[in-house]
């Protein structure tokens, strides 16, 4: 039999860099579709910032 394919590659984005004028700094990560339905939110580090901010999952 086939395995099913749960996970899928998402990008995570800073929700902060925007609204200082920096360029937004951007992680890929993977996630199970199936246990995770809603979108991720990780606090990641932002070199441009130079600190930790929320990352959300975009498209």
């Amino acid at each position: 039999m086939a395995k099913k394919k749960d996970r899928v590659i998402v990008t995570l984005e800073c929700t902060e860099a925007k609204k200082e004028g920096k360029p937004p700094s951007r992680y890929t990560t993977s996630k199970n579709k199936r246990n995770q339905t809603e979108r991720i939110e990780l606090k990641k580090y932002n070199p441009y910032l130079r600190r930790y901010t929320l990352h959300k999952e975009i498209k």
